[in-house]
């Protein structure tokens, strides 16, 4: 995961990601990727139950 933070409260997953942070151009080149849990993980404590994630702004 690229500056994805996942953890349970409770019963709500709670995601931490920092907005300041850069890791370069998409492979399309159209847009800045921010964060990315890089494909379809499993919820912490939940394997039946998974998230895709990918934050981004326009290059």
């Amino acid at each position: 995961m690229k500056n994805v933070d996942m953890q349970l409260d409770g019963d709500v997953l709670v995601i931490r990601v920092n907005l300041t942070k850069d890791f370069g151009e998409s492979k399309s080149g159209k847009s800045i990727t921010i964060a990315s849990t890089e494909g379809n993980i499993p919820v912490p404590g939940h394997e039946d139950i998974r998230i895709g994630l990918n934050i981004y702004r326009k290059k």
